[in-house]
């Protein structure tokens, strides 16, 4: 990749894009929450036929982080990419979310329902918007005969039961990593290995806007975004699960879920030509 281009956000922040590949752009949001967008690769070779606009949100990456840290919360994040889109010149550009980034594209379609020519939604997640990810555990039960389970199974137990020191829970994050992949190899392994390097914890502890937050407004917004939208599971994540597609698509008045088999968290990752086939199909379409 070329050096980001930066756009100034509203507030001043200056937050990098980096662009890889060439043709039509997809301005895609990468989640953590609070990692650089480095993660998201080529998007399996999506940047063959696609110039992925790959944004740093404020904090993570190249981009600013500002000393307000309320703008690191999840909505405001919304309006950088309103920002980018302006800046950029993107006339009813696609989006593209992956987990928490899905919740920054969903906020930003929400206050713009006629903005996007099509959203795709990789991998969103549940528990922040109350929606319940019931095959998580038969997903993570069925890795029970793989070496790294047994210590994999019990850092997710330990992450669950409440607050952790700053160490202790990156460690457990780290042991919990191989439920977040459809085959832990080498490949999948690799991915990982970059994830303390990518995150910015100031970034991650800001993403949420409180408990006070309602996310009905939001949520309910969705039915009037006027696009078509794609949501791509994995149906071996175990992070979020696979049904979850099901429930995010249907807050959309044209929305469909396509669910990769073999594939985790990181689907592009695990089976990087069936995940780029399926968006290449539905952005042809």
């Amino acid at each position: 990749m070329s050096s980001p281009t930066y756009v100034t956000a509203a507030d001043g922040t200056r937050l990098a894009v980096h662009a890889r590949g060439s043709g039509r752009p997809l301005l895609c949001v990468p989640g953590g929450p609070g990692r650089a967008s480095s993660y998201l690769g080529d998007l399996g070779g999506l940047d063959a036929a696609f110039t992925l606009q790959l944004l740093d949100n404020r904090g993570t990456g190249r981009s600013e982080l500002p000393a307000d840290r309320s703008s690191l919360e999840f909505p405001r994040l919304a309006d950088d990419v309103e920002a980018v889109q302006v800046a950029l010149g993107l006339d009813r550009p696609v989006v593209v979310g992956h987990s928490a980034g899905c919740l920054v594209t969903m906020a930003w379609a929400a206050a713009h329902p006629a903005a996007a020519a099509a959203l795709v939604l990789v991998t969103p997640p549940g528990r922040r918007t109350g929606d319940d990810m019931p095959d998580v555990p038969a997903i993570r039960a069925a890795r029970a005969g793989e070496p790294w389970y047994a210590e994999a199974a019990e850092a997710a137990g330990l992450l669950e039961s409440g607050d952790l020191p700053t160490g202790l829970r990156r460690d457990l994050e780290r042991a919990e990593r191989p439920f977040a992949y459809g085959r832990w190899d080498p490949v999948a392994q690799e991915h990982a290995a970059g994830t303390e390097s990518q995150m910015s914890l100031r970034a991650w502890a800001g993403f949420d806007p409180g408990p006070g937050y309602d996310y009905a407004p939001m949520l309910d917004a969705l039915a009037s975004v006027t696009c078509p939208v794609l949501v791509v599971v994995g149906d071996r994540d175990g992070l979020t699960g696979a049904v979850i597609g099901a429930r995010v698509a249907s807050r959309f008045a044209d929305a469909s879920c396509v669910t990769i088999a073999g594939a985790g968290h990181y689907p592009w990752v695990d089976e990087p030509q069936a995940f780029a086939s399926a968006v290449r199909s539905f952005l042809a379409d």
